[in-house]
């Protein structure tokens, strides 16, 4: 993966969680499960870790 390959990568990671925090925060305050959204927030945070090394 090219650097600028990776830098479009976490730039779409990163909106991906910022969406992912909204739409918990919605679903906290309607008291929906929140695990699946809860399981890919870890996910995402994985997978920029790993491009960051």
């Amino acid at each position: 993966m090219t650097n600028d390959q990776k830098k479009a990568r976490i730039a779409e990671l990163k909106m991906d969680y910022i969406r992912l925090q909204e739409d918990m925060e919605k679903m906290e305050s309607n008291g929906v499960n929140m695990d699946n959204a809860e399981r890919q927030l870890v996910a995402i945070e994985e997978e920029l870790k790993q491009l960051h090394q």
